[in-house]
């Protein structure tokens, strides 16, 4: 009996066209999202500024990383225009007419200033949705914010260091393209559902702090606070460092547990004794006592959830 073969992924969004005035990361990487989901994506960048060499981005992400940039927008039509122009104004409203769905990332007093707040586009293009980024939600939309400072508002700024990604960014791109995806489905809907050719557009807002409050929900429900079974409390679900580096590892689970502490040698009867300072302690001397490699083997053969690190 033969396998299916695996399917491609969904193009759930073929045919659906999305216009993106979002810069920096959040909107070019719900684009990239939206790209993969078969939309046809175009991009309508401001110019450079006047001292940047021939063919630069008018993106701040394609001045300062190139390299992100590049791959944000691989399969995106990249435009130009300056909106406060006649012409560019011009240029926006040729592509708008033939869009389903506008992502923005200004805030709100700036598309007013545009001519692209939600009533006015709304009136002039009936069947258009609009996705807003925005930093905070409803009234604090017009304050100044970045990823730091929304982890932070979130609580997942414990200490000095920078957190390892831009979270709220990435998570905040996801929602945006699940709002895509949700105009996209209300628009079918109300197509397939009242024969009207010309279904009506929603306004979606995605706020930022509002990303990484989502993600912030496993800290305050406790999860990860120091005391909780993924903080750092279970022995099995930790850091260590390991003769030549270290070992993240996540045995969570009582099965995964009891392979752990066999092999260090530990006697944990119940799910209390991973919580123990003994075992903690007598953990934390086995893999002192071994080397990366000696490690990953262990992993293999004895099925444990680990990864060494440098």
């Amino acid at each position: 009996m033969s396998l299916p073969r695996p399917r491609s992924p969904l193009r759930a969004l073929r045919g659906v066209r999305v216009l993106s005035l979002a810069l920096n990361l959040p909107g070019p990487a719900a684009l990239m999202r939206l790209r993969a989901m078969g939309a046809t994506c175009t991009k309508l960048e401001p110019p450079a500024p006047a001292a940047a060499k021939p063919g630069t981005s008018g993106d701040p992400m394609g001045q300062y990383n190139p390299a992100a940039y590049a791959a944000l927008h691989t399969g995106v039509k990249i435009l130009t225009a300056d909106l406060k122009t006649d012409a560019g104004q011009k240029r926006l409203h040729t592509e708008l007419a033939r869009t389903q769905v506008l992502l923005t990332s200004f805030r709100p007093s700036a598309l007013a200033k545009l001519g692209l707040g939600w009533k006015a586009l709304h009136t002039r293009y009936p069947s258009l949705s609009v996705v807003a980024i925005v930093g905070a939600p409803g009234a604090r939309a017009e304050e100044p914010g970045h990823d730091l400072t929304y982890l932070a508002e979130a609580g997942l700024v414990p200490g000095l260091a920078l957190p390892a990604t831009l979270f709220a960014d990435m998570a905040g791109s996801l929602m945006a393209s699940e709002a895509v995806l949700q105009a996209a489905l209300h628009q079918s809907e109300r197509y397939s559902g009242s024969g009207d050719p010309h279904p009506r557009g929603v306004y979606l807002e995605v706020a930022l702090s509002e990303a990484a409050r989502y993600l912030a929900l496993p800290r305050t429900w406790g999860l990860t606070q120091p005391t909780g079974a993924v903080g750092g409390a279970h022995a099995g679900y930790r850091v260590y460092p390991c003769k030549d580096g270290r070992v993240s590892v996540a045995a969570l689970e009582p099965h995964f547990a009891a392979s752990l502490c066999q092999a260090a040698g530990v006697v944990a009867s119940d799910l209390r004794a991973m919580f123990a300072p003994a075992t903690h302690e007598a953990i934390t001397a086995f893999f002192r006592a071994h080397t990366r490699e000696q490690l990953d083997r262990l992993a293999v053969a004895q099925d444990i959830p680990l990864h060494t690190l440098p």
